[in-house]
């Protein structure tokens, strides 16, 4: 098998290895978008895959939405890369929201790589007082 490799690849091995890339942070990409079904509620998906569970962190102040974590460098030893495009390392994620939401009700469900989190709407009341 050796032997086709180095067919195949020619002068390919003999090339010195690339360094391995540092974990230098990310950034997740995330949709937002808000719907009326039910309940009104802003809901955030964030593309998360390869990141597990236990190392992702949310927070929720006024109309902010940060989510946190890092994402492992894979092992790299006993590997030449052709191509490297899967970012490691930590991310931070801050998400400006269009309307208020009520923190104490987000619900958050993370599948098959994908963070979905549900924040519930505030009714907006009209703060006007006659003096």
């Amino acid at each position: 098998m050796r032997r086709e490799m180095d067919e195949f690849l020619g002068a390919f091995w003999e090339r010195p290895m690339v360094a391995p890339r540092r974990a230098r942070g990310f950034s997740p990409r995330v949709d937002v978008y808000y719907c009326e079904k039910g309940s009104p509620k802003a809901v955030l998906k964030a593309d998360l895959a390869g990141v597990p569970l236990s190392d992702v962190n949310l927070e929720i102040s006024g109309r902010q939405l940060v989510i946190s974590g890092q994402r492992p460098v894979q092992e790299t030893e006993g590997r030449i890369y052709q191509q490297v495009e899967v970012e490691t390392g930590s991310f931070r994620r801050v998400i400006e929201l269009s309307a208020d939401v009520d923190p104490e009700g987000a619900k958050a469900t993370y599948e098959d790589g994908i963070l979905r989190v549900e924040l519930p709407l505030v009714e907006q009341r009209e703060e006007s007082r006659r003096v």
